[in-house]
């Protein structure tokens, strides 16, 4: 049976592995995979009274179909600044519009461009493993210090152990279902 001690320790490092895995699935969905997906202008900031905001929270975007995004600017003299955010955040597509709503094309992604966003897709889920094995790491040592400092027994610290490793190898293990399933999304054409 684990102590409260060791529970604890359990719990803090699995909520840095969760926040990882978290992190990772919300970057991916920003990647523009060749279908229209509203999320890639989270990171689009345009200057909104001197201050830097993201795109949904001046619009409303909305995809029409499977290769247009459309955005509605709740103030229509937005729609210049917005204009020059997505062009300048080098998305890929040229924004038009009609004085009402700008329109976005999502053009098909082209070989060289699918290979790219799998080596980047691969390499964020490598970077999320890292954060995992350092809270790995960081939840040994505090089992070690609590077997030394605050009486939790060799026993106890070996079972805490193997259960931070368990759930290394879980969260690794769904890592690499995220990025396998992001690298298959890629390669649809």
């Amino acid at each position: 049976m684990i102590t409260d001690i060791a529970k604890n320790i359990l719990t803090s490092v699995e909520d840095k592995m969760k926040e990882a895995v978290v992190f990772l699935e919300e970057d991916l969905k920003t990647y523009r995979v060749g279908k229209a997906n509203p999320s890639i202008f989270n990171s689009v900031l345009v200057n909104y009274y001197g201050s830097m905001t993201p795109v949904p929270q001046l619009s409303s975007i909305t995809t029409p179909d499977a290769r247009t995004l459309a955005i509605q600017p709740w103030e229509k003299s937005l729609i210049p600044a917005i204009e020059k955010a997505i062009l300048d955040a080098n998305l890929g597509f040229t924004p038009q519009n009609n004085g009402e709503i700008i329109r976005c094309s999502v053009p098909p992604l082209t070989e060289e461009r699918r290979k790219e966003l799998i080596k980047k897709a691969k390499a964020a889920g490598e970077s999320c493993k890292v954060s995992i094995r350092n809270a790995r790491r960081d939840g040994v040592e505090q089992l070690k210090k609590a077997q030394k400092n605050d009486g939790l027994s060799e026993d106890m610290e070996k079972e805490a152990e193997d259960l931070v490793q368990k759930s290394t190898n879980k969260f690794v293990a769904d890592i690499d279902a995220i990025v396998a399933a992001k690298e298959k999304e890629i390669l649809t054409v």
